[in-house]
Order: structure tokens, then C-alpha cells, then sequence
């Protein structure tokens, strides 16, 4: 009996031996099959001028969902949502048609501002006209309530009615003090997107943030060369809980203004620093309309998925947008924004990603779920749509691993995480990077706020652990210094701009490696049992807990 009871234990650790060698075998060669080739191959193609810069509602993103399902037809990929392989995300377009040139009269004497030069202004509300008559411009500091930082610079301001002036980024980053919000990272509340929600919940009738490069991130041109129409998703109600009016002027424009009021742009920018900031009214009505063209379809959202074998209804899901802004203002004589690097690259780096687990013999105990979204850049409107409407619970998705701006700088030290801290997958980054002889790093620009700038945002903000990784600080042959420049002149000369376009020359060896390290997180992820969480501090901790209870 002992005999038997030893060959039975003797046999199954063998057993649980081989197995596992097996699977690592088959997870090796199917990483292995992520190559630099076809990665390049697919940004060429997808940032071709074929495809129009991939503009949603286009012949670009016709051309565009229709590769990407043929691409992971051929793999082997059945459809991931009801089993098709688009999920349509039902939207409005709107073109707007702006005054072009408004005169303040302020209190010392008339302001005259021109539409792009000086200001640009939208509106989310879905009609053919809105009106802004005699509103009363307001500077309400950086627009910002945040009990958990004692900061309201609403306090016993009633804005109906008005339009508020806001600085953009948040007090943190304005004072460079560590133990003001996070300092100098941005926080939420330091994005337009926030000053243009709270300004709705304060009830104002028009909000405009001041722009800034070095407080929003970005120049004046990445702003103008997209003022002209925006995306919404539809609603019933025509989003009319929204402010009629949303904009953005520049600080040169306003302190022009700020002259005629009696004050100043740097005298206002250090009063909202003070503990006891209030509100200043500058005794100047705005007026203004807002024409609007609008135009009702679907976009798509394409979506991917392998079964899981054990556990099919939990899964891991892999974002990356397939859009960009498709043919607009002429810079350097070219006007077709083609969007490699943003986001051509991640976006041909998923789908290696995707070709790794196609080629697994042993299938993944949980589903895995490829999703390349659209709308990103006017909103995250495609990953907000399919976080809110997946045919997986968030409960029951493990976490998302997001893919965006890579810039193809050769093979890196690095690990940048975006939000590192935020969630329990760090250590899974951590622990599979230094297979790679990398280390982990925290995003050298927190200042841009890049945590709340992309899909992983809209499955974060539903509780689902979200990853934003990506190799960006140190080059393995060049250095940290070297990188920097790279990552600077991106900002500067190529992001939302014409220029940036597939590079055959470039060494794409790195984004390679980022795909690999990308499929080894989520094959962990999609064969264990646990359930990653949000760390202690984290803002969606509280919305994971309440949802798994």
C-alpha cells in the first residue's frame, strides 16, 4: 500500500511536472511568434494615407474595422461581441459653425477675440443652434471641488447663467508642492474634461479653460486643429445636463481682456492659489452662437475573443483605439493625419499580442478579449460605450491592459506605468518585466495627466483593475537623456499633427518587446484563479469592493 501510495504521489508531481512544462513551452513559442515584421507591416498599412487618418464615420473607418476583423479572422479569433465581431457604438457627429469674432465690452473699454486665433467653443448639446446671451464671465480659480483636498472654488458661487473662466491642471502642479493634490501629477481634477463636468453641476451656462502649454501638456495647435467637430454618444436627452457651452481661450487672449477689467492674468493666476480664494466676477457679458451640423450613425467598436476552457465567463480584455483624426488643417503641406504613433503602433502591438494567443495549443482558463475601440480622441466615447455595455459583467472581468502611444525608440530598460500604485497589477508588470531585464518605472510626465487620457480610464472609472504601460524612459543604447528628447519632440513637433506617419526606418524592436510583455501579463492573469484589486488610496477601489460583495 505504501508502495502504491508513493508511485501515486511520485506519479502525479511527474505529472504536474510535465504539464507544466508543456504549457510553458506552448506559451514560449506562441510569444515567439511576435515579430517586428508583421508588427511593422500592420502600421504600415494602418497609417497609410489609404486609410484616410481612420476617422470615425469615414471611408477611413470603413477600411479601417474591416482589416482589423479580417486580420483576426485569420487568426482563428471568433466575433467577441453577441459573435460578431463589431459592436456598434451608436453616436452623433457635430460640426460646429461658431461666431468668429467676439466684442467684450468690458469695464475699461471694448475686447475684440477671433475663433481660433484667440478661443475655440464647442457644444455637446445635440440642436442646430445654441445661443449664449449676455453671460457674465466669472474667473472661478482652477473650477475645481475636491472635499478630500479642502479645495472648493465654487463655495457660495451661484454661476447661473454664467460662463466661468478656469485654469486648466490643478493647484498641485501650479505650486510645484508636494502636499498640495498630488503635487506635480495631475489629478482628475486638474482635466478639462472635470472642469467641464463640474462646471455643468454647478449649472453655469458656459465654462472656458484658460490654455496654457506647459499646465495643459499640449500646444495651442493640438487644440485648433480639432475644433471644428466633435463626437458625443447618443442620448435621450441630447445631453442637455451638459453646459451649452464649452471652450477654451488662450491666456495671451485673456489677460488682454483682464487689462480692460482692471487686472491682470498673473495678479488672477495667483489669487487662486490663496487658501481663501472667492470667485471674481469680471463685470463682462459674453455673447455668442453656436451653428451646429449634425449627423446621426454608428460607429464600431471590433472585438475579439478566445473561449476560456474553464472559466469562460470571466475574462481579461486588451484595449487599443483604432482612430485618429482623418484628413484636417493643412500643417507642412500635409493634411492627412495618419496617427502612427497614436495609435498605429499599440494599435498593430495588440494585434501581435493577439496573433501569441492565437498560436496557444493550450487555450487560456479565462476568456481573453481583444477590443480596438473608437472615438479615443474625441472622448474615449468607443471604451466608455463598451465598458458600459460588454457582454462580461465588470465583476467578472479580471482587468484591462491598454495600449497607447508608442513611439518606436528600439528596445528599453523600462517599464513606464501610468498611475503606478493604483492597482495590484504593478507587481505582475514588475515580475514579468525583469524576465525581461527591465525594471519598473513610474511615467516621468505626471504632469500631463496621462492617467485620465486614455481607454483604461473608461474601464477604471467602472472599477475594473487598468493597466497603461509601455517602454518610454531609458533606451537600452541610447540612455534616459536620449529618450527624453525623443519623447519631447513627439510632444511638440508630432502628436495630433500631420507628421506623424509610419517610419520604416525606425526600430521597432521595442514595441515588439512591449507586445510580449503584454501577452506574458495576461496569460498569468487569464489561468489564475484571483481576482487583482485596486490598492489602498486608489479612487476605484471602493467601486471594485462594492461590485464584488
Amino acid at each position: 500500500m505504501k508502495n502504491r501510495l508513493k508511485f501515486l504521489v511520485s506519479f502525479s508531481l511527474a505529472f504536474s511536472l510535465f504539464a507544466c512544462s508543456t504549457m510553458d513551452d506552448d506559451a514560449k513559442k506562441a510569444e515567439d511568434s511576435i515579430t517586428v515584421d508583421d508588427l511593422k507591416r500592420h502600421v504600415s498599412i494602418l497609417a497609410s494615407d489609404d486609410f484616410l487618418g481612420r476617422q470615425p464615420f469615414t471611408l477611413g473607418e470603413e477600411k479601417t474595422v474591416n482589416y482589423l476583423k479580417d486580420e483576426f479572422q485569420k487568426m482563428g479569433f471568433e466575433g467577441g461581441f453577441d459573435g460578431s465581431f463589431f459592436q456598434e457604438v451608436p453616436m452623433v457627429e457635430m460640426t460646429f459653425h461658431p461666431t468668429k469674432k467676439i466684442v467684450l465690452v468690458a469695464p475699461k473699454g471694448e475686447v475684440e477675440i477671433n475663433y481660433i486665433e484667440d478661443f475655440i467653443v464647442s457644444t455637446s448639446h445635440v440642436k442646430e443652434v445654441v445661443e449664449i446671451k449676455d453671460s457674465e464671465l466669472v474667473f472661478a480659480g482652477f473650477g475645481i471641488v475636491a472635499p478630500e483636498f479642502n479645495h472648493n472654488d465654487y463655495e457660495g458661487l451661484d454661476v447661473k447663467g454664467k460662463t466661468v473662466l478656469v485654469l486648466v491642471n490643478d493647484p498641485g502642479f501650479a505650486t510645484q508642492d508636494p502636499t498640495l493634490f498630488k503635487g506635480n501629477a495631475m489629478t482628475y481634477y486638474g482635466r478639462w474634461a472635470y472642469k467641464f463636468e463640474e462646471a455643468a453641476r454647478q449649472g453655469a451656462t458656459g465654462v472656458m479653460v484658460i490654455h496654457e502649454t506647459k499646465e495643459a501638456g499640449y500646444p495651442w495647435e493640438v487644440l485648433t486643429n480639432t475644433a471644428s467637430n466633435k463626437l458625443f454618444i447618443q442620448s435621450e436627452d441630447g445631453n442637455i445636463g451638459n453646459c451649452p457651452m464649452n471652450a477654451w481661450i488662450t491666456h495671451i487672449a485673456l489677460d488682454r481682456i483682464l487689462q480692460q477689467c482692471g487686472s491682470d492674468y498673473a495678479t488672477l493666476k495667483k489669487q487662486a492659489l490663496n487658501k481663501d480664494f472667492k470667485a471674481i466676477p469680471l463685470n463682462t457679458k459674453l455673447n455668442l452662437t453656436i451653428k451646429n451640423d449634425l449627423r446621426y450613425a454608428n460607429s464600431k467598436n471590433v472585438v475579439a475573443m478566445i473561449k476560456g476552457s474553464e472559466r469562460p465567463d470571466e475574462c481579461i480584455v486588451y484595449s487599443a483605439h483604432w482612430d485618429h483624426f482623418g484628413i484636417g488643417p493643412v500643417y507642412n503641406g500635409d493634411s492627412i493625419y495618419n496617427g502612427a504613433i497614436d495609435n498605429g503602433i499599440p494599435l498593430a502591438s495588440m494585434m501581435e499580442t493577439a496573433k501569441a494567443f492565437a498560436n496557444l495549443k493550450i487555450k487560456p482558463k479565462r476568456s481573453v478579449v481583444f477590443v480596438a475601440v473608437t472615438a479615443e480622441e474625441t472622448g474615449m466615447l468607443g471604451s466608455d460605450y463598451y465598458a458600459k455595455n460588454s457582454n462580461f459583467t465588470p465583476a467578472k472581468t479580471i482587468a484591462n491592459l491598454n495600449y497607447e502611444l508608442f513611439i518606436p525608440m528600439g528596445k528599453m530598460k523600462d517599464v513606464t506605468i501610468t498611475g503606478l500604485g493604483q492597482s495590484e497589477l504593478d507587481n505582475y508588470v514588475k515580475e514579468e518585466a525583469a524576465k525581461q531585464d527591465r525594471y519598473i518605472i513610474q511615467e516621468p510626465f505626471p504632469e500631463n495627466g496621462m492617467y485620465y487620457r486614455s481607454d483604461h480610464f473608461s474601464f477604471a472609472k467602472v472599477g475594473i483593475p487598468s493597466l497603461f504601460i509601455k517602454g518610454w524612459t531609458e533606451s537600452r543604447e541610447h540612455g534616459m537623456d536620449w529618450a527624453k528628447e525623443q519623447i519631447n519632440y513627439y510632444w511638440a513637433n508630432t502628436y495630433h499633427k500631420p507628421s506623424d506617419n509610419y517610419n520604416a526606418d525606425a526600430d521597432y524592436s521595442g514595441n515588439a518587446e512591449d507586445a510580449k510583455l503584454f501577452f506574458k501579463i495576461g496569460l498569468r492573469l487569464a489561468n489564475e484563479n484571483s481576482f487583482p484589486n485596486w490598492n489602498e488610496g486608489s479612487e476605484f477601489k471602493a467601486i471594485r469592493e462594492r461590485m464584488m460583495k
